[in-house]
């Protein structure tokens, strides 16, 4: 089993930068993908950003593309996603995921294409 923990949300006002983190533990060897998420109330969780050991590829949706960097430190097991110039509509529940497939021929990261989810992390864009 892998856990996954978010840390770092918080409030920030628009046009400014945060940077959340993701921490796996437990089996984290059989990683293989690894995915950015955020889901805003009553609306579906939108992949984000993805990073994909098959191949060694990066994905980002284009509604972040250029904003967003998703990076990982294989050392402390760590993913993180650092967010610029961010914008009011960034607002919602970011959730990290991951999968011990290593996504070759994906692209954006779909929800059903991965099996591990941390709890969240609740980031807030002020304008």
């Amino acid at each position: 089993q892998v856990q996954l923990v978010e840390s770092g949300g918080g409030s920030v006002q628009a046009g400014g930068s945060l940077s959340i983190s993701c921490a796996a533990s437990g089996a984290t060897w059989i990683i293989k993908s690894m995915a950015w998420f955020r889901q805003a109330p009553g609306k579906e969780r939108e992949g984000l950003a993805g990073i994909y050991f098959g191949g060694g590829r990066t994905f980002y949706a284009d509604s972040v593309k250029g904003r967003f960097t998703i990076s990982q430190d294989n050392a402390k097991n760590t993913m993180y996603l650092q967010m610029n110039s961010l914008k009011p509509e960034d607002t919602p529940m970011y959730y990290c995921a991951a999968d011990p497939r290593n996504g070759v021929g994906w692209t954006a990261p779909r929800e059903a294409d991965f099996r591990y989810w941390g709890q969240g992390a609740q980031v807030t864009v002020a304008s």
